[in-house]
């Protein structure tokens, strides 16, 4: 594998990881996210606690451990490149994140999980993950009216860029 930000089969390979690896890693594991997550939102696809975590929730762990390996390099051997590729792809995975929570048939999909008869037979665990996921989609904005939510995404991006920069300037002063 070319791409060491593709490669789950063992720990991060930090030394081989290149600022130019950044988004087309990010690109194909957003597009990966956002097929799982037209999967298991298709109206056929069951609300099925296995079944959605074998899909979505694969899909959605490699994107963030890809994430947060680019975030820890950039927070311990931050380079402007490094800063760069950091920058230019932090947008795209707060816009993921924020459609993510406000995906009403995913929603949808979990509220019928909980309300199944199904969940009776689940571990205390994962039902304390169902009623975790409930809670986050109403943090997040699902159950707003679309120009609020709208107005929502904009303020998640714009904490987003401005958690970065607050971060990159300590780091600078570090530095300095």
């Amino acid at each position: 594998m070319s791409n060491p930000l593709l490669d789950f089969s063992a720990l991060p390979a930090f030394d081989r990881i290149t600022p130019a690896d950044v988004a087309p890693a990010i690109d194909t594991l957003l597009a990966r996210a956002d097929a799982a997550l037209e999967t298991v939102t298709a109206p056929g696809f069951p609300a099925d606690w296995t079944a959605i975590a074998r899909v979505l929730d694969v899909a959605t762990e490699e994107l963030g451990r890809a994430w947060g390996v680019v975030s820890h390099l950039n927070s311990v051997a931050d380079t402007p490149e490094l800063r760069e590729a950091y920058n230019s792809n932090l947008a795209k995975l707060s816009e993921f994140y924020t459609e993510l929570g406000q995906n009403l048939a995913l929603f949808a999909k979990v509220k019928a999980l909980a309300a199944s008869a199904d969940y009776a037979g689940l571990s205390a665990a994962r039902r304390q993950i169902i009623e975790h996921q409930l809670r986050d989609f109403r943090l997040s904005g699902a159950e707003l009216p679309d120009a609020e939510k709208t107005r929502f995404a904009e303020i998640q991006a714009r904490l987003s860029e401005l958690s970065a920069r607050f971060s990159q300037n300590v780091l600078d002063a570090t530095d300095g």
